[in-house]
């Protein structure tokens, strides 16, 4: 079976059958499958990245429609991504999610063009909607 750009298996999950093609960027490894694992039940496609930098050396090569962000991990932060996503001139719409919220965090991940500020643990339905916003569907 052929992969495409690792996202999906074309001979299984044709493109269109796919709402969104979503980058997961966190270092927890449950939560990162987890969320990869939902959005793939909710008819996405998924994949997983366990930090920025890992994140950021393919997706030009990937093109997700959206990215779904950690806002603290070791080396690159979230914002340290989004920055980098912006000095490259990439529009991806960014949902930062964290369990470890900081005074003006929020303020400065929506400065920095984020669609939405979700607390961990995540509520599926909000998420969900978060995504479909931050693509504008």
């Amino acid at each position: 079976m052929r992969r495409r750009q690792g996202w999906y298996k074309e001979a299984i999950f044709p493109r269109t059958a796919f709402v969104l093609m979503i980058a997961v960027v966190d270092d927890e490894e449950s939560v990162r499958k987890a969320v990869v694992r939902l959005l793939h039940a909710a008819g996405h496609a998924a994949r997983g990245f366990a930090s920025g930098a890992e994140f950021l050396q393919s997706w030009q090569v990937d093109r997700p429609d959206c990215v779904l962000l950690d806002l603290q991990m070791p080396g690159l932060s979230g914002t340290d991504v989004q920055q980098a996503l912006r000095r490259a001139g990439a529009h991806l719409p960014v949902v930062i999610i964290t369990a470890n919220d900081r005074p003006g965090a929020r303020e400065e991940c929506i400065r920095e063009g984020a669609v939405a500020y979700l607390y961990k643990p995540l509520d599926e339905g909000i998420l969900l909607n978060a995504l479909k916003l931050a693509i504008g569907a």
